[in-house]
């Protein structure tokens, strides 16, 4: 797979996602194509963001940035596993930057780290596929 969008600018998306109260990524992880793109990375299917963020009304959005969080392990692992040079996002980082950094654009900052490792990752495999159809 081609992955052509290797240069999301993710403090951009995170402000807007911030300022639309996660509707912007409600949208954007379908028609986007960005919740495919992290299933081919990743090698498995998720679950969908959307189902993620309909458990998170009741749960004060506890939901989906637990979903977040996990994705965002798991980008670390490939990133790693990968020899992709960091810093890479993590659960961690995704977590502690979106509950104790809110009222200081923490999860624009957490968003900004995320599409970082998730464009690298995106990268590296392009490099590969096109290292590959060389030989």
């Amino acid at each position: 797979m081609k992955y052509r969008h290797t240069s999301r600018p993710g403090f951009l998306l995170g402000l807007i996602d911030f300022f639309t109260a996660g509707l912007f990524f409600l949208l954007y992880m379908p028609l986007g194509g960005l919740q495919s793109e992290i299933e081919s990375v990743l090698g498995h299917r998720v679950l969908p963001y959307w189902k993620a963020y309909l458990l998170g009304i009741p749960t004060l959005f506890l939901c989906p940035l637990i979903w977040m969080a996990r994705i965002s392990e798991e980008l670390k692992a490939k990133a790693e596993e990968m020899g992709i040079p960091g810093p890479h996002t993590s659960r961690r980082h995704m977590f502690g930057w979106n509950v104790f950094g809110l009222l200081l654009m923490g999860p624009a900052v957490a968003t900004h780290r995320f599409f970082g490792t998730l464009n690298r990752i995106e990268k590296k495999l392009n490099e590969e596929n096109d290292r590959r159809k060389k030989v």
